[in-house]
């Protein structure tokens, strides 16, 4: 899948570290050369020995090593490769390159390519939640630097959160995504995903019933093909793909000014199960439960993303794509909300409960078009995304 592909794996000092080799390995299964970079913390983690022997190339480490730089330079090693993989990708590191440092070979190397670049964070939950950390992730993001991960769990340092780093097997999806040259190529395309959360007081909140699933996988099917996905996800309960630029929300406004801010895009689909109402005025203290009787709640609409951007008069995706997740009459539902909301397609499911769809693995949808509905068998979400996304394809070409 990765064959004659080159790779520069740029290794961070921290111990997420030692999942670096057996990266190398996953990498080289997959047909790729790899030549590892260690920084000099990566370096008290794992040994240029190890990584050399499972790389069956030689280890950088050096910036100002004159043999290298007589043989190879760190301008042409940083030029060399077909993707550039940092993993892990310390706090220090991801600020070194948000700011555009060069102290080292690793940070020389970042800051004098031209090479697209994967990052793959990992570092401890506060650290990743600190608003510098934060920011200089917006600015990586911006930059088009391309992230996987980090995931949510226990760490080495005794706390629970997000700030893991991505397994190995996602970091090579990611990279093969970040690879493709597919008939997506050159296209940006938009997915929501998810729940979102409308907060009632500071514990509580209205959510829909929605593992992220589906949407996940139609933002990997379309990176697959080329495209360069802005993944939209709510609080998912799946991890996002790899290879994509990822924009976490929580509220479905918060998702309505992240969808604004990712166009132009040349298709958007709407896979987020978003909450059709939040509450008004939410108490920023926890509401106690009163004495004979129950709490009042004033409900506001919520925005309609859907319908907002498939109404643009300027900017509007060459193609929208809608969701109708629905419990019974799912086609002429379905069909009537394609014409309401003005999108150009909908992707039609019965989520009543008897199917499992809903949080499942499998789904079983209507594609509704101008010409009609096209109804597909049941399948793995995965195979549905594969076959939207071949769709889309061809819609854009």
């Amino acid at each position: 899948m990765l064959g004659s592909k080159r790779i520069l794996l740029i290794i961070g000092g921290g111990i997420a570290a030692y999942k670096a080799l057996d990266l190398i390995r996953r990498l080289r299964e997959q047909g790729a050369t790899v030549t590892p970079v260690l920084t000099r913390a990566g370096a008290e983690f794992v040994t240029p020995l190890s990584a050399s022997a499972l790389a069956g190339h030689k280890v950088f480490s050096e910036l100002f090593d004159l043999t290298d730089e007589a043989e190879m330079g760190h301008i042409e090693l940083s030029r060399s490769a077909d993707l550039i993989v940092v993993a892990p990708a310390t706090a220090d590191l991801m600020a070194k390159m948000a700011g555009g440092r060069a102290d080292d070979l690793a940070s020389t190397l970042l800051l004098a390519t031209d090479t697209p670049v994967l990052v793959a964070p990992a570092m401890n939950v506060r650290m990743w939640l600190h608003a510098a950390t934060q920011r200089n992730v917006a600015t990586l993001c911006a930059d088009g630097i391309m992230l996987v991960g980090p995931n949510e769990g226990d760490m080495a340092c005794g706390e629970h959160g997000p700030g893991r780093m991505a397994e190995v097997q996602e970091i090579v999806a990611g990279v093969v995504t970040a690879l493709a040259d597919g008939p997506l190529s050159g296209q940006r395309i938009l997915v929501t995903s998810g729940p979102t959360h409308e907060p009632i007081d500071p514990v509580r909140y209205i959510a829909n019933r929605s593992s992220g699933v589906q949407g996940t996988a139609i933002a990997r099917a379309l990176a697959a093909l080329g495209a360069e996905v802005v993944f939209v996800t709510g609080p998912a309960s799946v991890p996002p793909p790899g290879g994509v630029e990822v924009v976490r929300v929580e509220t479905a406004r918060e998702m309505l000014a992240a969808v604004e801010a990712a166009l132009p895009v040349a298709a958007a689909v709407f896979a987020a199960a978003v909450a059709d109402w939040h509450v008004a005025g939410a108490s920023d203290r926890k509401l106690k439960k009163a004495t004979g009787g129950l709490a009042n709640l004033e409900f506001a609409e919520n925005p309609d993303i859907l319908a907002r951007v498939a109404g643009l008069k300027k900017g509007r995706p060459r193609l929208v794509v809608g969701f109708a997740a629905e419990t019974e009459d799912v086609i002429a539902n379905a069909t009537a909300k394609r014409l309401r909301k003005g999108c150009d397609w909908i992707v039609a499911n019965d989520v009543s409960p008897a199917t499992g769809i809903m949080g499942g693995g499998e789904n079983a949808v209507t594609l509704i078009t101008g010409e009609g509905p096209e109804t597909w068998p049941r399948m793995g979400k995965a195979a549905v995304a594969e076959r939207l996304a071949e769709r889309l394809a061809a819609a854009l070409a």
